[in-house]
């Protein structure tokens, strides 16, 4: 028996810009078969020094972003390794203080709020010894092409043989405003460039790269524009162990991140049978969805034979985390996906209080892992149809990496065969 999957991926609806590739056609194998300075020009910046024991950093509560003009500024204390920098103020100042980190063996993960908020009514945050400074520098304004705001990170290299820095950024993932990650060493010599992160989804979002921090002292964020797409980073020294595996499984990234268990999807290019198991890509590329019909991401496969059970893999970006997308086969509503969810801890997590609500709803601006188990009795012999929507709650959201997987009667299956009682 030949058993052939047809598949396309088709975005419904002109509100969207975002459009799947034409179809996809295929057969599957049957069961058994040089440093920039940065202009400071007098605009503000943020410092954070260094001091025995580890500074801390404040952080404003304010969730309303000033104007270019009333940008938060600094004005940083003298201490040991050189003198006092005070930057002129707008609207108050941003006070560090020192704080004890003393009897801590392990380098501790840093989280760095860089929304440009009102500095009043904020508190404090702390940050790990090995921060050393932080420094926002805006876009000039007076520069006729599009400038970039920079976000520059000084670490200190923590004691302890630790070399690679986990690096996640959160972010608005624009397309005009792609961030960039760029190390230096104390030289002044750009080592690493991450290139453009993000996919330009329009949502918000998080990406992450992991530097090797050999003689790297300082760490840049280049965005263009203002920087106020620009949300926070995640930063975490990183260890190695031996780690055994599956043979099977070399294809696969085993590398956790934080607060997560699930690693990125992974579409095969190729179809691909495993134990009875069809695996095939529908797209693998970032579709935007919204709440209606007319919004969804649509797919479209051929089949030659049931399947005994049918399963809906896909990534989804920015969601409601109560309220998951919804499926659509052949016409028919066959319920929510469901979501895999990360540690509450994540940063990822955004909260969003609505008037006349009392309940907190929140968002992960990031990717989530959804699956769909597919009512068998709602396919068919020949072409069906699959409509992915983002949740009645989630105004617009986008999926990438969708695949299906269908398991078919294979030569070795475990079943028991019940008998009623008598």
């Amino acid at each position: 028996m030949v058993f052939r999957v047809l598949a396309c991926a088709v975005v419904i609806g002109a509100a969207f810009l975002v459009r799947a590739q034409e179809a996809l056609h295929r057969t599957l194998l049957p069961p058994n078969s040089g440093r920039p300075a940065v202009s400071r020009s007098g605009q503000p910046t943020i410092e954070i020094p260094t001091y025995q024991g580890g500074p801390t950093i404040e952080t404003p509560t304010d969730q309303h972003p000033v104007a270019r003009s009333s940008q938060p500024t600094v004005e940083t204390p003298t201490y040991q390794r050189g003198p006092a920098i005070e930057t002129p103020t707008d609207q108050g100042k941003l006070t560090i203080e020192a704080q004890s980190k003393s009897g801590v063996a392990l380098p501790q993960s840093a989280w760095l709020d860089l929304r440009q908020n009102a500095a009043a009514n904020s508190n404090t945050q702390s940050a790990p010894d090995w921060v050393e400074a932080l420094a926002m520098t805006p876009a000039p304004s007076t520069s006729s092409a599009a400038g970039k705001t920079v976000f520059r990170i000084r670490t200190a290299h923590p004691p302890g043989d630790y070399q690679v820095l986990f690096f996640r950024l959160l972010f608005d993932d624009k397309a005009e405003a792609r961030p960039e990650v760029v190390a230096w060493d104390e030289s002044g010599t750009q080592v690493l460039r991450s290139g453009e992160l993000g996919s330009g989804v329009g949502l918000p979002s998080s990406d992450s790269v992991m530097i090797p921090m050999n003689g790297i002292s300082t760490l840049d964020i280049e965005v263009p524009g203002d920087g106020k797409t620009i949300r926070g980073a995640y930063l975490d020294w990183m260890t190695s162990s031996d780690v055994v595996h599956p043979l099977s499984a070399e294809h696969r990234d085993v590398i956790r991140e934080p607060f997560s268990l699930m690693p990125p999807l992974h579409s095969p290019a190729q179809d691909t049978e495993q134990f009875g198991t069809v695996t095939a890509t529908l797209a693998a590329e970032t579709i935007r969805i919204g709440p209606s019909l007319q919004q969804g991401a649509a797919f479209q496969f051929g089949m030659e034979a049931q399947p005994l059970l049918a399963l809906l893999t896909f990534e989804v970006a920015s969601p409601r985390i109560d309220s998951p997308p919804e499926v659509y086969v052949n016409g028919e509503d066959v319920g929510a996906a469901t979501l895999t969810l990360p540690e509450l801890a994540d940063p990822a997590y955004r909260g969003e209080m609505e008037s006349l609500l009392k309940e907190m709803h929140f968002q992960y601006t990031g990717w989530l892992r959804g699956q769909k188990l597919i009512p068998v009795s709602n396919l068919k012999v020949g072409t069906n149809d699959v409509i992915i929507l983002s949740g009645s709650a989630t105004s617009t959201s986008a999926i990438r990496g969708t695949q299906i997987q269908l398991k078919y009667l294979w030569e070795k299956s475990d079943y028991l065969l019940q008998t009623p009682d008598h």
